[in-house]
C-alpha cells in the first residue's frame, strides 16, 4: 500500500486536454493545387525538362497515398503580439507548400502567410537577420523572416514585406537558424569508391548573414593540449544538431567518433580571417595517412559548374581511411575533431545560378591541383567553346564571417557505439534557474543533462557535470522552469533540471505498465548530488486514480479501430510554453498543458523570494514540494492556494499545522466542493462509481466528517477554554524539518516582501495575508519589534490573533537555527522610515531584495533622490545604500528622469499609496509648469504633457487638402473647382497661411498674379481707321508681348509653392499648363499665336516650359516618399513635354530625391534623350554626387556642368578643379568655330564653380600658392596680357580662332563677371581689406570710362560680400560706395556747369548700378531677416528708382539701365522680407506686374516675379539663409544680368535661376492645439544672443512667426498663461529645434483648462477664470458643476461633478459634504492637477473614519501623515521659496490641509483624554482587558511617530524627571514635539505625584 501511496502523493493532473491536428493540414485541403500545373505550364521546356517530375502535388491532399502524407512537416513557436498577448505559430509544410499560421487561447488558428513554390520544398524554417546600421548610435534592424529551401535556391520572406531569392552553390543537407543569420550544411555525395589520393577536404559548413550577402565558410578554433587551430570546417563525418540563439551555440555529432561537441557560434575576428587566408597550409597538421606534397596552399579557383551529380567531373571528398584511435592521454580527437584546412576560396563576379560556364557556385564544388609557374590552376573547361588555355585572373578570396569554438565535448567515459546521435536537443533550465543542455540518444533510451553556467565574462560558458536520465523522449516546458520525460516504462514524469518532481496523471490515457519503481537518475560525474523530493506528507492529498477501460472512454479518438488495449504515448513533439503534444502509438495526438508552479501572484513573489535566500538545493526541495502539493489531481481551487501554500510553507518548517488554531481555520474559510476539478478532466459525461471513492478520500470529506455542522455553515468553531493549552507538548517544532534552521531568514525575506505590498494599492489584500503568517513567525522567534509593528498595523486582526495562538517556547532548540546578524536591529517599516526621513533624522539604509522588492527600492531611492549603489551587507541581504540628498534646484527634473529611466509610468503611480506617491507628484506638476523641451516621450508622457509627447513623436502636420475657407476669416474668391486644380498652387497650408495673414487676402492676390494656366485678357480698342488684319496683328501682338510675362511666371512660382507637396506614389505629378493663347473682350474670342499672322521667335516656349517642370518637381517635399520608378513613371509620352521633363528632374536634383534614381535611368537620361534633358540631369545629378564623364554635348549642357562641379566640390578648396576652373574663366575661343557662342555664360559659370570650390577660403587657399589664384582672378577682372597656360591647358589653346580676332590680351567684357564673383565668393565675409580695395569703384572719370556700369554693379557688391560685417542697413552706407568725384557731380549738375571732360551719361549710369549693387549687399546681408531698417532703407530706394523711371534723367541712364537697377533693388527688398509676405513689397510687384510695354522684356519679368516668390518663399514657411553656401546660391541665381528673350542665355544660365531654392530654410513655427490638432496662434518670447551689435534681447511674437537664424537665438519660450509653458534652449545645440522646423515646424501647444484660444478671445475677457480672479471666497460658492465639462472633457471628472457635486434632495442632509467636494474639485480643475482629487478625497475619508474611531488598520493614516509631514518638511519650505513656483504650495490647497490635521488632532486628542489609562498601560507593558479598544491606541502610536516600546525602554523614558531631560532623551528617539507635549504628563507623572 505504502508503494501506492508514494505513486499517489507524487503525482500531478495535467490539464486542458485536446485532440491536434496541425492547422495547416486543414488549410491545404482547400488549397488550389492545380496552380501548381499553370505554373508548370508558364516555365520554359528547358526549365521543365531539368526540374523533378514530381514536383507538384497533383489533386487534393485527400488522394494522397500513404507514403505522399508522410512527407509533411511542421515546428510551432511561441510568439508575442505588441500588446503582450501570447500565440502560437505554426510553419506546415506540405509538397510545394508552406503554411505559416497563428492562433491563441481567445483567437483561433488563421493563416497568417501561405507560400507556394516551384519545386518540392525540402526545409522550411523562421530565421532573424540582421541589418547592420550605418551609424554608431543606431541600433541594428532585426528582420524577422521565414526561409523556404528548394532543391536550388532558398526563398527568404520577410515580415516587413521583403522577398529574396539567394541560389544555393552546392547541395544542402539541413539549413539551421542561428543569432547571425542561416548556417548551412553541406551535402556530402559520394559517386564512386575510388578517389584521387591527394585531395584536399572541402569546407561542409557554411552561413549567410543576409541573403543579399554571400554564402561564406565557416572557421573552427579547436584547442588541443599544446596549441589552437584555426582552419576551415572541412570533415565530412561532422552533423549539426542543434543551434541555439541565446546563448549562441551549436552542438554537433561525429559520425566516426561518435561523440557529441558543443561549439559557441560568434563573428569571426579580422585578425582570424587574415590567419586563414594568408598561411591556411600551417592551420594544423594534415591528417591523410600517406604524406603528401603539401597543395593546400593552391587557391580554389572558380570551375565550371559541376554539382549534378551526374557530372562526370564530380567532386569526390576525401575521407581520412585510416582514422587515428583516440588515445586518453592525449586531447586528440575526443578534444578537437579533425576539421582539415581549406585554401581561400575566391570569389566569382559573376554569382548568377544557371550560369553555363564560370559561375559563383564553382567555387565551392572543386579545388584544382596543378601547380603553375604563378601559384595559378590552369583548368580545361569542358566547354569547347571557352579558351581552353585561359588563364584564371587572382580572384579576392571569400572571407569567412562566422567562427566555432569549442566549449565541451563528451569523454570517452560515455560509451561510444555507432549510431547513437542525438534524435533531440534542447535547453532547460530548473525552477533555481541553473541551465541545462539536453540530448536524447534514443538508441540508448538516454537523456544526458549537461549543466552549463555562464562566467563572469558573459561571453564564456563553462561545462560541468553529466547526468544521464533513462528516457524514451523528453520535452521542455519553458515557462514552468521543468521538462516532461517519457520514461521507459511508458509513464510520463516531470523533472525540473534533474530533480524529478511527480509523475504527470493524463486522465483517460492508461500507462502500459502501472509501474511503481522510481527511476533514480545515475550520475556520470560526481560533480553534483541529485535529490529526489523529500517524502514527508501533506494532508489533504490524497488521491486514488483508477483507470477505466471501458470502450466509451476512448471514444475521443475518431479513427481508432475497436481493440482491447488503449493506446500509449509514442513520442512528444511541439513543446511552446507550458504545453505539448503527445504523439500517440495509433498515430493521433493530444495537446495536453502542464499546470503552473503558481497562479496567486501573491505566492509568486512568496516563492520567489524564498528560492532567492536558501540556498538552491534547498530552495529546489521546497519548489518541488509545493508543486506537487498544490498540483495534486483534483488539488485546490484558485482561492485555497494561499492557504494551502501556508500550510505547506510551515509543515515544511516543523508547524503541525493541525494543531494550530488559526491555520486549521484555513480550510473553512472558502469550502468548495472538490469534485469539479476531476470532473473538468473526465473525457464522459456521465459520473460512476469510481467517483464516490474518489469523494471519499478527499480533503473535503475529511473536513466535513471532522466539523459536520460547523463547517457547512462557515461559521468559526467554539474551541473549549485553555484547550489549547492541554496539547502544549505537541505544539512544539519539529526541528529536524527541511526548513527549520531558515526560518529566521525566510521570516525576513517575506517581511520585506510584506513591506514591499503595503506600496502598492493593488497588492494590499496580500499584505493582510500575510500578516498572519509573520505574525506567528515573530511570536515564535520572540521578535518583539515585528510584532508591534504588526499589531500598528493591523490592530483588529492582531488582537484576535494574540488569543488563538499561544506557544510554548521552550521546546526550541536554538542552536539550530541560523540567526542572521540583520533581525537583531530594529524592525524595518518603510512608512516610518519615509516619516524620518521626511522629518530630517537620520537614517539607516532600508533593506531591499534585487528584484523582489523593486517598488520598495524605487520609492525609497525617489525619496532621497540620488541613485542606487549596492552593498552587500550581512548574509543574504542586499541593502541600497540610500541617504538623503542634499536638495538642488532641479532635483524635480533629475526625479522625473530617473523614474522614467527606471520604466516607472503613470499607471504605476496610480498604485502607489497617496502619501508616498504626493512628492513625485510635486515632482511632476513642477515639471509640467517647467519641462525641459528635448526630454524623451516616455518623461513627457509621465508629466501629463501632451504636447511634448506629440512632439516627441515627430507627427507632422497632417498634408489635408484645401478645404476652402476652413481657418481663414475672410472667404476667398469663389472659383471654380476645375481652375483651383490646375494653376499648381493648391497645395498650401490654408490653416496656416490663414493664420500669417489673416486680415486680407494677400494668398490669392499671389496666386492670381503667378497663375499661368488661363488665356491672357488681351484688351486693345478697335480704332476706327485701323483694319480687321490689322486689327487682329495687333492683339497678336499685344499678346506676345503679353506672353513675355506669361513664359517668366513659372520662374516665381516655383519659388512660392516651393516644398509643399507630398505626391501620391500612384499618380504622376500635376504640372499646370503653360499656357500661350488669350482672350479678346468684349466677346471673349480666342487670340492665338500660331496663326501665322506675325513672326513668332523659333523654339520661344522651350525654356519657359523648362522652368515650368522646374515649377511643379519643387513642390515635391523632401520628406515625401519618392522612388526611381515612380520618376520613371513621370517621363513624358510625347516630345512636346520633353522639356518639362527636364525642368522636373532638375527640381528633383535641388530638392535631393534625384539619389533614389536608378544608375542605369541616369545613364539614359544623359546619352539618349535631348540637350536640355541633359542640362536637367547634370546640374543635379553633379549635386546629387554622380560623376560625369565627358560627353560630346551642347554649350549650355557644359555650362552645367561646370557649375554642377563647383556644387559638389564646394567648400572643399580641391586643388585640382580650382586650377582648372581658374584656366576656364579666360578660355580664349578656338578654331572651328568651337567655343565662340555665348562665351560670357561659360565664364562666369566658371568663376562661379571656382568661388564655390574656395569658398570662404580667403588667403588660406592650402596648396593653391602657386597658382596665384587672386592675382589671376584680378588680371581676369581689369584686363591686361593674357599669361601663357601652364601644364594641361597648354595644348588646348594652341591654335587661335580663325573669327574672331582677340589678340594677346584678355577679353574683359567675358572673363569680368566671372572674376569678380569668384574673388567675392573666395573671401566671403573675410573682411580683406586688401582684396576688397581691388574692387573699389575707380574714381576718376578716366577710369569710370574703361568699365562697364554693369560691372561696377558686380564690383560692388563682391567688395560689400567680403567686408560682410561692415554693412549697415541705411541709406548713407550705402550712398558711400559711390565714389567722391560722382557723388559732386550729381548732386550740383543742376546748379554749376559741368565741366567737359565729365561724360554725364557715364556718372549717372555709374552711380545707379553703384547704388543698385549697394542695396542688393543689403539684400544679402540681411536676406530673411525682415530687419525693419534695412526694409526701410531699400524700400526708399526702390521709390526713388521708380521716380527716375518717369523724369528726365531716364533718358541720359537709360529706360533698359534703370529698369535693371530697379529689378536688383526689388529682388534685395525682397530678399530681406523673405517669405513674410510684405504687403508693401507685394504692391511694388503687382505694379511692375502690370507694365507690359516699353522696356519690359522677359528678364524684367522674370526678375520681379522671382522678388514675388521669394516675397511668399515656400507659401511663408521658408526663408532665406544667410550661410556661405547660401549666398553661393543666390549669387548664382539672382545674378545682375536677365535674359532679353526666352532664348537667351549669352550672359548666364537661364536655369542657374532656380539655384535659390537651395538658400531657402523652414523657419516658420506654427503652434499646434495637441488636441484639435489644428494650428493656433501663441505669445513666444524669443531671446536674442548677445553680439558686438546687441545685448541680449527678448521680443514678444505672436506665433505662427518666421524665426531668426537659429545661430542669434538663446532660447524660445512659449508664453503663458494661455498654454502651459514650455522652454526650448538652443543655447545647447539647435538640433532639437531645427528637427521640428524640418517637420513642417510644428510646435505642439495645450492649452490650459479653463482658457480660450487667442482666435476666440483675443484679449482675455471671456475666459472662465477672468471674472473671479478678485474674490477667491467667493468663486466656491459660484461654481457650479456645470462648468466642469468647460474646464475639462476628463469623463470621470465630470460624473463625478454630476454625483457628488450637485445639491439633490438626498443629499440635503450632507450639505457640508457636497461644498466641500465642489471645492475639492474646482482647486484640483482650474489648478489642473485633476489627479491629485483621489488624494484629496482620501484624506478626507481618513479623518473621517478616525473620529467615528472604527480604523480596524492603520493604512490611510500613515498616508495622511506622510502628507503632513511632507509639507512641513525643509525641503519644501525651501522650494515655496524658490521663485519658479511663484508662491504656489503644494499640490493641495493651503485651506484644506489645516483643516484636516486639526480634525485628526481632535479626534485623538479626545481619544486621550478618555483613555489615556490605556496608553499609560502600554508604555508599561501591562495586559490590557479584551474589551479595550486598542486599535485608536496604534492610531495613536502611528499619528505621534511614538518608537516601538523595545526603544522607549531602552532609553528609559520613564525615568525622566523634568521635561527638558525628557525632550533631550527622546529627541535622540526621533519622537517630535508635539507628541512629546502629549505624552510628557503620562511619562512624568510618577515623579510629579512624588514631588
Amino acid at each position: 500500500m505504502s508503494h501506492v501511496y508514494e505513486e499517489r502523493a507524487t503525482m500531478i493532473a495535467a490539464g486542458e486536454l485536446q485532440s491536434f491536428v496541425p492547422f495547416g493540414r486543414e488549410h491545404c485541403k482547400n488549397h488550389p493545387n492545380a496552380v501548381n500545373l499553370q505554373l508548370r505550364q508558364l516555365q520554359p521546356a528547358s526549365e521543365l525538362w531539368s526540374s523533378d517530375g514530381a514536383a507538384g502535388l497533383v489533386g487534393s491532399l485527400q488522394e494522397v497515398t500513404l507514403q505522399e502524407r508522410e512527407k509533411e512537416r511542421w515546428q510551432l513557436r511561441k510568439g508575442t503580439a505588441p500588446d503582450e498577448v501570447e500565440y502560437e505559430e505554426e510553419l506546415y509544410v506540405a509538397g510545394n507548400m508552406v503554411i505559416w499560421s497563428r492562433g491563441s487561447k481567445n483567437q483561433a488558428s488563421y493563416v497568417y502567410k501561405a507560400f507556394t513554390v516551384d519545386s518540392p520544398v525540402q526545409q522550411a524554417l523562421w530565421c532573424n537577420f540582421t541589418v547592420p546600421q550605418s551609424k554608431k548610435d543606431v541600433k541594428d534592424v532585426v528582420e524577422q523572416t521565414v526561409c523556404i529551401v528548394q532543391s536550388t535556391c532558398v526563398n527568404v520572406h520577410s515580415m516587413s514585406g521583403k522577398d529574396f531569392m539567394s541560389p544555393l552553390p552546392f547541395q544542402v543537407s539541413a539549413l539551421w537558424s542561428t543569432k547571425f543569420g542561416l548556417l548551412l550544411e553541406r551535402k556530402n555525395i559520394i559517386v564512386d569508391g575510388h578517389m584521387s589520393p591527394i585531395r584536399e577536404p572541402l569546407p561542409t559548413l557554411f552561413s549567410m548573414l543576409h541573403p543579399l550577402d554571400e554564402i561564406a565558410p565557416v572557421v573552427c578554433k579547436s584547442t588541443g593540449l599544446f596549441e589552437s587551430r584555426l582552419q576551415y570546417v572541412s570533415d565530412s563525418a561532422l552533423r549539426v544538431v542543434f543551434t541555439c540563439h541565446e546563448p549562441s551555440i551549436i552542438m554537433t555529432y561525429d559520425t566516426q567518433q561518435c561523440t557529441h561537441t558543443v561549439w559557441t557560434l560568434r563573428k569571426v575576428t579580422p585578425e582570424e580571417q587574415t590567419t586563414v587566408l594568408k598561411c591556411p597550409d600551417q592551420a594544423g597538421p594534415v591528417h591523410t595517412p600517406n604524406a603528401a606534397p603539401s597543395l593546400l596552399s593552391t587557391h580554389l579557383r572558380n570551375v565550371t559548374r559541376l554539382d549534378s551529380p551526374a557530372s562526370p567531373l564530380h567532386c569526390h571528398v576525401l575521407h581520412n581511411q585510416s582514422r587515428i584511435p583516440a588515445s586518453p592521454g592525449l586531447h586528440s580527437r575526443a578534444h578537437s575533431p579533425s576539421i582539415s584546412n581549406m585554401a581561400a576560396l575566391s570569389r566569382a563576379h559573376s554569382p548568377g545560378i544557371a550560369a553555363p560556364s564560370f559561375s559563383g557556385a564553382q567555387r565551392f564544388n572543386m579545388s584544382c591541383h596543378t601547380p603553375s609557374p604563378r601559384g595559378h590552376s590552369i583548368l580545361a573547361s569542358p566547354n569547347s567553346t571557352l579558351n581552353d588555355t585561359a588563364l584564371l585572373q587572382e580572384m579576392e578570396p571569400i572571407l569567412p564571417d562566422l567562427c566555432i569554438e569549442q566549449l565541451w565535448t563528451e569523454t570517452s567515459a560515455i560509451s561510444r557505439e555507432k549510431g547513437c546521435q542525438a534524435s533531440k536537443v534542447f535547453i532547460t533550465s530548473d525552477l533555481c534557474e541553473n541551465k541545462y543542455l539536453c540530448f536524447l540518444v534514443e538508441s540508448h533510451q538516454q537523456l544526458r543533462c549537461v549543466k552549463f553556467l555562464e562566467s563572469n565574462e558573459t561571453s564564456q560558458l563553462i561545462f560541468a557535470s553529466v547526468t544521464v536520465i533513462t528516457a524514451k523522449d523528453a520535452a521542455p516546458l519553458e515557462d514552468i522552469h521543468t521538462m516532461l520525460v517519457l520514461e521507459a516504462s511508458g509513464s510520463l514524469v516531470l523533472y525540473t533540471g534533474v530533480t524529478r518532481v511527480s509523475k504527470v496523471f493524463i486522465p483517460g490515457l492508461l500507462p502500459p505498465t502501472f509501474s511503481v519503481q522510481n527511476h533514480q537518475p545515475q550520475l556520470s560525474t560526481p560533480l553534483e548530488n541529485i535529490s529526489t523530493p523529500a517524502r514527508a506528507t501533506v494532508h489533504g492529498i490524497v488521491c486514488i486514480i483508477l483507470y477505466s477501460t471501458q470502450h466509451h472512454e476512448s471514444s475521443w479518438l475518431e479513427d481508432t479501430p475497436f481493440q482491447q488495449a488503449a493506446p500509449h504515448i509514442h513520442t512528444f513533439r511541439d513543446p511552446v510554453s507550458n504545453r505539448v503534444t503527445l504523439e500517440l502509438s495509433s498515430g493521433s495526438m493530444l495537446r495536453i498543458t502542464i499546470p503552473e508552479v503558481a497562479t496567486s501572484e501573491l505566492v509568486k513573489r512568496c516563492l520567489q523570494a524564498i528560492r532567492f535566500i536558501l540556498p538552491k538545493d534547498t530552495a529546489m526541495k521546497v519548489l518541488v514540494k509545493w508543486y506537487n502539493s498544490y498540483n495534486a489531481p483534483g488539488g485546490p481551487s484558485m482561492h485555497l492556494e494561499w492557504n494551502l501554500f501556508v500550510t505547506c510553507l510551515m509543515t515544511m518548517m516543523g508547524y503541525n499545522t493541525e494543531r494550530l488554531t488559526w491555520t486549521r481555520n484555513l480550510h473553512f474559510e472558502v469550502p468548495l466542493s472538490p469534485v469539479i476539478a476531476p470532473k473538468k478532466a473526465r473525457p464522459a459525461d456521465t459520473g460512476s462509481d469510481e467517483d464516490w471513492g474518489y469523494l471519499r478520500c478527499s480533503d473535503y470529506h475529511w473536513q466535513v466528517s471532522m466539523q459536520p455542522a460547523l463547517a457547512v455553515q462557515g461559521l468559526e468553531p467554539v474551541w473549549p477554554p485553555g484547550g489549547v493549552d492541554n496539547h502544549q507538548s505537541a505544539l512544539g517544532l519539529e526541528s529536524s524539518a527541511m526548513l527549520f534552521p531558515h526560518i529566521p531568514v525566510l521570516f525576513y525575506v517575506l517581511h520585506l516582501l510584506y513591506e514591499d505590498l503595503k506600496l502598492d494599492e493593488l497588492q494590499r489584500s496580500g499584505a493582510r495575508a500575510l500578516v498572519g503568517l509573520l505574525q506567528q513567525l515573530a511570536k515564535d522567534l520572540q521578535l518583539e519589534d515585528f510584532i508591534d509593528l504588526y499589531w500598528r498595523d493591523y490592530p483588529s486582526f492582531i488582537k484576535t490573533f494574540k488569543e488563538a495562538c499561544v506557544i510554548d517556547q521552550g521546546t526550541r532548540p536554538i542552536n539550530l537555527m541560523t540567526w542572521p546578524v540583520f533581525l537583531d536591529g530594529e524592525a524595518p517599516c518603510v512608512f516610518s522610515w519615509l516619516s524620518r526621513s521626511l522629518r530630517g533624522q537620520d537614517v539607516t539604509p532600508f533593506p531591499c531584495l534585487p528584484g523582489i522588492c523593486e517598488r520598495t527600492k524605487l520609492l525609497v531611492l525617489v525619496r532621497t533622490q540620488n541613485p542606487p549603489c549596492a552593498t552587500e551587507y550581512g548574509l543574504h541581504a542586499w541593502f541600497y545604500s540610500m541617504k538623503p540628498a542634499p536638495s538642488s534646484g532641479c532635483l524635480a527634473e533629475k526625479l522625473v528622469v530617473w523614474l522614467t529611466s527606471a520604466g516607472f509610468t503613470l499607471k504605476d503611480l496610480e498604485s502607489v499609496p497617496f502619501g508616498v506617491a504626493l512628492p513625485i507628484r510635486d515632482a511632476i506638476y513642477q515639471c509640467r509648469e517647467h519641462p525641459c523641451s528635448d526630454w524623451s516621450e516616455e518623461v513627457c508622457a509621465l508629466i501629463g504633457r501632451q504636447d511634448l509627447t506629440k512632439q516627441a513623436h515627430k507627427v507632422t502636420l497632417a498634408n489635408r487638402k484645401s478645404t476652402v475657407g476652413l481657418n481663414v476669416m475672410l472667404e476667398p474668391p469663389v472659383t471654380s473647382e476645375a481652375d483651383e486644380e490646375e494653376d499648381g498652387m493648391t497645395d498650401l497650408h490654408p490653416e496656416v497661411t490663414g493664420l500669417i495673414w489673416s486680415q486680407d487676402l494677400r494668398v490669392q492676390e499671389v496666386r492670381r498674379l503667378l497663375q499661368s494656366s488661363r488665356p491672357i485678357r488681351v484688351n486693345v480698342p478697335h480704332l476706327p481707321e485701323v483694319s480687321d488684319h490689322e486689327y487682329i496683328e495687333e492683339k497678336e501682338n499685344k499678346l506676345l508681348q503679353l506672353c513675355q510675362r506669361t513664359m517668366a511666371l513659372p520662374v516665381g512660382r516655383g519659388l512660392f509653392t516651393l516644398f509643399s507637396y507630398h505626391p501620391v506614389p500612384t499618380e504622376p505629378l500635376p504640372v499646370p499648363k503653360l499656357n500661350l493663347t488669350g482672350r479678346a473682350p468684349p466677346r471673349n474670342t480666342m487670340v492665338d499665336l500660331n496663326s501665322g499672322n506675325i513672326d513668332v521667335p523659333p523654339n520661344m516656349t522651350c525654356w519657359p516650359s523648362f522652368h515650368n517642370g522646374v515649377a511643379a518637381g519643387l513642390k515635391i517635399a523632401p520628406a515625401s516618399q519618392v522612388e526611381s520608378a515612380w520618376i520613371a513613371y513621370n517621363k513624358p509620352k510625347s516630345a512636346d513635354l520633353a522639356n518639362e521633363y527636364a525642368g522636373f528632374l532638375m527640381a528633383l536634383g535641388l530638392n535631393g530625391h534625384l539619389t533614389k534614381l536608378a544608375t542605369l535611368n541616369i545613364h539614359d537620361y544623359l546619352t539618349k534623350v535631348s540637350y536640355s534633358l541633359k542640362l536637367s540631369a547634370i546640374l543635379p545629378i553633379v549635386k546629387s554626387c554622380s560623376v560625369v564623364n565627358t560627353l560630346d554635348v551642347p554649350h549650355s549642357v557644359q555650362v552645367a556642368a561646370v557649375v554642377g562641379i563647383g556644387l559638389i566640390y564646394q567648400g572643399t578648396g580641391h586643388r585640382h578643379n580650382a586650377e582648372v576652373l581658374l584656366a576656364e574663366i579666360g578660355r580664349p575661343p578656338g578654331p572651328e568655330m568651337e567655343y565662340c557662342t555665348d562665351r560670357e555664360s561659360y565664364s562666369l559659370a566658371a568663376g562661379l564653380a571656382l568661388g564655390m570650390v574656395c569658398l570662404g577660403h580667403g588667403s588660406n587657399l592650402i596648396g593653391m600658392t602657386d597658382l596665384n589664384v587672386p592675382e589671376q582672378l584680378y588680371q581676369y577682372m581689369v584686363g591686361g596680357h593674357r599669361r601663357m597656360h601652364a601644364g594641361i591647358n597648354r595644348e588646348k589653346h594652341k591654335s587661335p580662332s580663325y573669327q574672331i580676332k582677340e589678340g594677346d590680351t584678355i577679353n574683359v567684357d567675358v572673363t569680368c563677371p566671372g572674376a569678380t564673383l569668384a574673388l567675392a565668393m573666395i573671401y566671403l565675409k573675410t573682411n580683406n581689406r586688401s582684396v576688397a580695395d581691388w574692387l573699389k569703384a575707380p574714381d576718376t572719370m578716366f577710369l569710370l570710362d574703361f568699365i562697364k556700369p554693369e560691372f561696377l554693379l558686380l564690383r560692388t557688391l563682391a567688395r560689400c560680400l567680403i567686408m560682410w560685417d561692415e554693412i549697415f542697413p541705411n541709406a548713407d552706407w550705402v550712398t558711400s560706395n559711390v565714389p567722391q568725384i560722382i557723388q559732386e557731380n550729381i548732386g550740383n549738375q543742376d546748379q554749376t556747369s559741368i565741366s567737359e571732360d565729365l561724360n554725364m551719361e557715364t556718372l549717372v549710369q555709374a552711380h545707379d548700378y553703384i547704388i543698385a549693387g549697394g542695396c542688393l549687399a543689403v539684400g544679402f546681408r540681411f536676406a530673411g531677416s525682415a530687419n525693419s531698417d534695412a526694409f526701410d532703407c531699400l524700400y526708399k530706394f526702390a521709390r526713388n528708382f521708380m521716380q527716375c523711371l518717369t523724369t528726365s534723367t531716364a533718358t541720359v541712364t537709360g529706360q533698359y539701365n534703370l529698369q535693371t537697377c530697379l529689378s536688383m533693388v526689388l529682388l534685395a527688398v525682397s530678399m530681406v522680407m523673405a517669405g513674410s509676405g510684405n504687403l508693401k513689397v507685394l504692391q511694388l510687384c503687382r505694379f511692375f506686374h502690370k507694365r507690359t510695354f516699353g522696356e519690359m522684356n522677359y528678364g524684367f519679368h522674370m526678375a520681379h516675379h522671382m522678388a514675388l516668390g521669394l516675397l511668399f518663399l515656400g507659401g511663408g514657411r521658408y526663408t532665406l539663409s544667410t550661410s556661405n553656401s547660401a549666398i553661393a546660391a543666390l549669387l548664382c541665381a539672382l545674378y545682375p544680368h536677365f535674359p532679353a528673350h526666352s532664348t537667351d542665355n549669352r550672359y548666364h544660365l537661364q536655369a542657374l535661376r532656380h539655384l535659390a531654392v537651395l538658400a531657402a530654410e523652414p523657419r516658420l513655427l506654427v503652434p499646434v492645439d495637441v488636441d484639435s490638432l489644428k494650428p493656433c496662434y501663441a505669445l513666444l518670447d524669443v531671446t536674442y544672443r548677445e553680439t558686438q551689435w546687441y545685448e541680449e534681447t527678448t521680443v514678444e511674437l505672436m506665433a505662427p512667426t518666421m524665426l531668426p537664424e537659429l545661430h542669434l537665438l538663446k532660447r524660445i519660450k512659449v508664453k503663458g498663461p494661455r498654454y502651459w509653458e514650455l522652454n526650448i534652449d538652443i543655447s545647447k545645440g539647435t538640433q532639437h529645434l531645427q528637427s521640428i522646423l524640418s517637420k513642417d515646424g510644428v510646435l505642439y501647444v495645450k492649452l490650459r483648462a479653463g482658457q480660450l484660444p487667442y482666435k476666440d478671445d483675443p484679449q482675455g475677457w471671456k475666459s472662465l477664470l477672468a471674472p473671479n480672479l478678485n474674490s477667491r471666497s467667493a468663486e466656491v460658492h459660484t461654481f457650479k458643476p456645470e462648468a466642469v465639462s468647460t474646464f475639462t472633457s476628463d469623463a470621470a471628472l465630470v460624473s463625478f461633478a454630476e454625483y457628488f457635486c450637485r445639491a439633490s434632495e438626498s443629499m440635503k442632509h450632507k450639505q457640508e459634504t457636497v461644498a466641500l467636494l465642489s471645492a475639492i474639485l474646482y482647486e484640483c480643475v482650474t489648478q489642473e492637477y485633476p489627479e491629485m482629487l483621489p488624494t484629496h478625497i482620501s484624506i478626507d475619508q481618513a479623518v473621517r473614519t478616525l473620529e467615528r474611531g472604527d480604523l480596524c488598520e492603520t493604512f490611510s493614516l500613515w498616508q495622511m501623515k506622510l502628507v503632513l509631514e511632507l509639507c512641513e518638511s525643509r525641503v519644501l519650505q525651501q522650494q515655496l521659496r524658490d521663485t519658479r513656483r511663484q508662491g504656489r504650495g503644494l499640490l493641495l490647497s493651503s485651506e484644506f490641509l489645516p483643516v484636516m490635521k486639526s480634525s485628526a488632532d481632535r479626534a485623538l486628542d479626545h481619544w486621550l483624554c478618555d483613555n489615556s489609562h490605556v496608553l499609560q498601560a502600554y508604555l508599561r507593558r501591562q495586559s490590557m482587558n479584551n474589551d479595550t479598544d486598542i486599535s485608536m491606541l496604534a492610531c495613536f502610536l502611528v499619528y505621534h511617530s511614538i518608537p516601538s516600546l523595545k526603544n522607549m525602554v531602552a532609553s528609559d523614558l520613564e525615568g525622566c524627571s523634568c521635561f527638558p531631560e525628557l525632550l533631550l532623551k527622546s529627541s535622540q528617539l526621533g519622537v517630535p514635539v508635539r507628541a512629546l507635549l502629549r505624552l510628557s504628563p503620562l511619562l512624568l507623572q510618577k515623579h510629579d505625584s512624588g514631588v
